[in-house]
């Protein structure tokens, strides 16, 4: 099932991630654009550790609201498609543990960008896309576009746009970091 040990994987981001969160803007864009393409199937059945990169004037408010630290997990959904879904965690030291509650929220589709689709930023990456990943009307996480790209075997790089109509605003990078094993499917009840 999953290519990696699960017993291996450190229970505190590793510092390659730490490092990534304290380096600057520029040397974030270099390290995207340099990324590989992830394969899906490497990414279904993992939770990954998540680190949003914001903006200085957003750090606060980011910390205040509880989205410096978060998880996403990686699934196969029934018709075959990798989906994912967010958790919240526990706002306490970044180079601590990830304590995740059992909530999941903000689903996504994750799949390879298409250079022919309204969202073709970067060709290189793979999609994490809220719009199509079954989230109700009203749920403002329905805008959210996210890239990705692979730095290494555990390490992955995002960069977050928010879709409003047409228009794409870039908001800001995210580092993931394999945590543990999760699930290799899920079925998403609608209420």
């Amino acid at each position: 099932m999953n290519a990696f040990p699960h017993r291996s994987l450190p229970p505190f981001p590793s510092r390659a991630a730490l490092a990534l969160e304290r380096a600057p803007w520029r040397e974030l864009e270099r390290h995207f654009v340099d990324g590989g393409t992830p394969d899906l199937d490497d990414l279904v059945g993992w939770e990954f550790r998540g680190i949003n990169h914001l903006p200085l004037n957003v750090l606060p408010v980011a910390r205040l609201v509880g989205i410096k630290k978060f998880l996403k997990g990686f699934f196969r959904a029934q018709d075959g498609r990798v989906m994912g879904y967010n958790s919240p965690v526990a706002m306490n030291a970044l180079d601590g543990r990830w304590h995740v509650a059992a909530k999941r929220f903000g689903f996504y589709e994750v799949y390879r960008v298409d250079p022919t689709a309204r969202d073709n930023h970067y060709l290189h990456a793979v999609l994490l896309d809220y719009g199509r990943g079954g989230n109700k009307a009203y749920d403002p996480t329905r805008g959210l576009r996210d890239y990705v790209v692979q730095l290494d075997a555990h390490l992955l790089l995002g960069k977050a746009y928010y879709a409003v109509g047409p228009a794409r605003i870039g908001t800001n990078f995210f580092i993931l970091e394999r945590h543990r094993v999760g699930l290799t499917d899920y079925a998403i009840v609608r209420e």
